[in-house]
């Protein structure tokens, strides 16, 4: 478990450690500073401002504490009005809640896939988080308040088959080995449709990378995962959904298989240099992660929630 338990490079709070400290380390209060530091980009309850439209590309926690203490310089704990609050998504509620258990020991850590329970009658793509705690993974959604849906408790998501939050990989292998239906799984009404099989295998190389603390941004394009009309790699997806599942349920060598595969595949790994596309269309850009900076834009385009 100590690697989960060890801040990845995404959720090093860097100068802002301190934040991380004054908050208690366990998954309601994890939840709380969470929710009252992201503002949803498209859900918020309140309009947010255009000027920190470009929030969502924060994908360093340093980068996100930096945004939310030049305009608050509180706790992290102290309320802060939705419309200035940092504009951010569930993988950035994630990233908070798993910042403020790891600094604190607990591990911790994100998963990539799809909640029935956030709009009604439809299969949303979301992130949630998992902490280690009473000899289990205890999977909670650190952007819900109460109960939604099929949750009763946000705190403690049900796992399974059935759960309200399907991992990607359960899902890929739903579709590959029984028939399941996940054309409605992605994005529509965007610049460009991007669901169905594409999508999930996009979301399950997600999920791995998340895994094994690349906590990357949902619009981040690297490796094997296939924009629209590209090639799918089908034996691919069905390797790492097996491994996936198996690591699930703590058989050991199907995780450090699984981390083998992502640290020298890479169709799998994503390597000092990404693609990041926009939720808002704007042009696809490639960002150095060694350098931590933007470059030159590219051909294509892509929206995901």
């Amino acid at each position: 478990m100590d690697r989960w338990a060890r801040h990845s490079a995404y959720s090093d709070p860097g100068r802002h450690a301190a934040l991380l400290d004054q908050a208690e380390p366990d998954i309601t209060t994890a939840s709380m500073v969470a929710q009252n530091l992201i503002a949803h980009y498209r859900f918020a309850s309140t309009p947010l401002p255009e000027s920190s439209n470009d929030d969502i590309n924060a994908r360093w926690l340093s980068t996100i504490l930096e945004i939310d203490q030049q305009r608050h310089g509180a706790p992290p704990t102290a309320p802060r009005p939705e419309a200035e609050r940092v504009q951010g998504c569930c993988r950035d509620h994630t990233l908070i809640a798993v910042g403020i258990l790891r600094q604190h020991g607990v591990p911790a850590r994100s998963r990539v896939g799809f909640a029935d329970y956030l709009r009604p009658e439809s299969r949303v793509d979301h992130v949630v988080a998992e902490a280690w705690l009473g000899g289990r993974w205890v999977r909670f959604d650190p952007g819900l308040a109460g109960p939604r849906g099929r949750v009763s408790d946000p705190h403690d998501i049900v796992v399974g088959n059935d759960s309200p939050f399907l991992t990607a990989a359960t899902a890929w292998s739903g579709y590959r080995r029984r028939g399941r239906p996940i054309d409605d799984l992605g994005v529509r009404g965007g610049p460009v449709e991007f669901t169905g099989p594409p999508f999930v295998l996009s979301y399950l190389i997600m999920d791995v990378a998340h895994r094994f603390g690349d906590e990357l941004l949902l619009w981040d394009f690297w490796g094997a995962m296939p924009l629209p009309g590209a090639p799918i790699d089908y034996e691919l997806g069905d390797v790492l959904a097996e491994l996936v599942q198996r690591a699930d349920r703590q058989d050991e060598t199907a995780e450090l298989t699984l981390l083998d595969l992502y640290q020298h595949d890479p169709r799998i790994r994503a390597g000092d240099e990404i693609v990041r596309h926009s939720p808002r269309g704007a042009p696809p850009v490639r960002v150095s992660l060694i350098q931590r900076s933007t470059s030159t834009r590219v051909a294509a385009t892509i929206s995901t929630d």
